[in-house]
């Protein structure tokens, strides 16, 4: 080889870029495996099996349940544990009152989530209000809030009744999709059904026009984290937004974002020049939207789309799953489906066969079997908060020093694992409504119980999300009694994928009662 070539200017560019590259790899691999072992608390080993661990989630090798619980486990006895996402530094609490602290008591250091998304490479997920920071998401919560008050809870009642009626009526009209239907893609109709009404003022059934436009969108936008592709696809989109931004890589079709955002244009339009006034988010936004004022983030059509979109995104696939775990506990426990069906029975005759707003939130035990259910079967499987102002966490266990937790660092609540610890839930694979019943409720730990968050961050949605849950199931009871069928798995084992489901889907039997 000619000696002067290598000499030349080009090759040692070349080679100053491959050292400078192997330091930096080394830089980042050191920060990864020593980060928490120079901070003297409990760590996963080396990192590198939080990190395997996580890529075999990603690929689908194991569930996000059986990672929660590794990672819970490993430290029985530490009150947090050390852990990195990728090159982040994570800390996953166990303890419920240091829990509370980050929550609730300490929230100025522990404002916001982490980002997944940068809202420039996915304007319709990026602004979503669990993503805003700071005064942003302060302005966007202040906004949408009061549509989740009680007197607009009250008035979407009626509009989500007549849904639920829909949907149960269009089950005793066909009773050959009844013998063992799917229940997640049954419910899914009813949620897309209850949420173009209540957000979008749009009059849709789902179950009679199967292919509408509404539902289609919402299946494919479902799918976004659904699989090993998809899964790969977010977590690239998540560590290289500039790159994917130049190639016009998406987490969302472009199809589906063109289409919420014409529905918001036509719905504002509409209310605007026929003076339509009807108190619920769109209505909220459009204020917002007409808002001046110098300390106000000026809300663009963007923004109501981006809000619009989150509210359908969240409550069409995490409702109908919430929706699908009650069916499947009530088809396996028949004598908790009974008292609860008594329960219903009992306030239609009050109410001269018909359900209200006020009789529903007199249903205790209702509430009692919807809270179980989100105890056994949570919606998430981890929350998070970003650290924001250095912190210092008192001592992990006994003999280790106090931690010092640096901006940009993540905290993890892992809300599956605390949810099924037998330390705060006895025999917690066993589904008992009476753990939340008047006299046994108060035993529960605070904030071993996280279904929603706690704090100035919990989710503002969650009243409308119980309100529709229990509509649908009382309806159901009154018409159908839910048993267990050849398909239905039981005991349930999870699928692997996001979010949280059986193997092998939610089959159940509804057989038609006597009236």
């Amino acid at each position: 080889m000619d000696s002067s070539l290598l000499s030349s200017p080009f090759a040692l560019l070349l080679t100053t870029l491959v050292v400078i590259g192997i330091l930096k790899v080394v830089t980042v691999l050191h920060h990864m495996f020593f980060y928490w072992k120079n901070k003297s608390l409990p760590y996963l080993p080396d990192s590198l099996s939080s990190f395997i661990m996580g890529w075999k989630v990603f690929l689908g090798r194991i569930s996000f349940v059986d990672y929660s619980q590794y990672t819970y486990n490993y430290y029985p006895d530490a009150k947090y544990v050390g852990m990195m996402d990728i090159t982040t530094p994570n800390v996953l609490l166990r303890d419920p009152e240091l829990i509370k602290g980050v929550m609730v008591k300490d929230f100025e250091y522990f404002p916001d989530h982490r980002s997944f998304v940068d809202e420039s490479v996915e304007p319709l997920f990026g602004r979503n209000t669990f993503f805003l920071r700071g005064d942003r998401w302060k302005e966007m919560r202040n906004t949408l809030s009061p549509s989740f008050t009680a007197s607009k809870m009250k008035f979407m009642f009626d509009l989500i009744s007549e849904c639920s009626h829909d949907f149960v009526n269009y089950l005793v009209d066909h009773p050959e999709i009844c013998h063992t239907i799917d229940t997640k893609e049954a419910f899914r109709r009813y949620t897309n059904d209850v949420i173009a009404t209540a957000a979008f003022g749009i009059s849709v059934n789902s179950m009679k026009d199967q292919n509408n436009e509404f539902y289609i969108r919402g299946v494919e936008a479902s799918k976004v984290f659904s699989g090993p592709l998809a899964i790969i696809k977010f977590t690239f989109i998540r560590t290289c937004p500039r790159f994917s931004k130049s190639i016009g890589m998406t987490l969302f079709p472009s199809a589906t974002y063109k289409f919420f955002k014409k529905i918001v244009g036509e719905t504002i339009r509409a209310r605007e020049e026929q003076d339509i006034v009807r108190p619920d988010m769109i209505h909220l936004l459009m204020q917002a939207l007409d808002k001046e004022g110098a300390n106000v983030h000026k809300m663009t059509l963007d923004d109501i789309v981006s809000q619009a979109f989150s509210f359908f995104f969240a409550g069409f696939d995490t409702t109908s799953t919430l929706m699908s775990f009650v069916a499947h506990e009530l088809a396996i426990n028949r004598d908790i489906q009974d008292r609860l069906r008594e329960e219903v029975q009992q306030h239609l005759a009050e109410g001269n066969g018909k359900i209200s707003y006020e009789s529903l939130s007199k249903m205790s035990y209702m509430d009692m079997v919807i809270s179980e259910t989100l105890r056994k079967h949570p919606p998430v499987i981890f929350l998070d908060r970003l650290c924001v102002k250095r912190y210092e966490l008192p001592p992990s266990k006994p003999g280790c020093k106090n931690v010092i937790v640096e901006p940009n660092d993540v905290l993890l609540f892992p809300v599956y694992a605390l949810h099924h610890d037998p330390k705060y839930f006895p025999n917690p694979d066993k589904f008992d409504p009476e753990r939340f019943s008047e006299e046994n409720k108060d035993n529960i730990l605070p904030y071993t119980y996280l279904p929603f968050g706690h704090g100035p961050r919990k989710c503002i949605g969650n009243r409308f999300v119980l309100m529709e849950a229990k509509i649908l199931i009382a309806h159901l009871l009154q018409k159908f009694t839910l048993k267990a069928t050849e398909r239905t798995v039981n005991p349930i084992v999870y699928d692997k994928e996001f979010p949280l489901q059986p193997v092998g889907g939610f089959w159940i039997g509804l057989e038609k009662r006597e009236t």
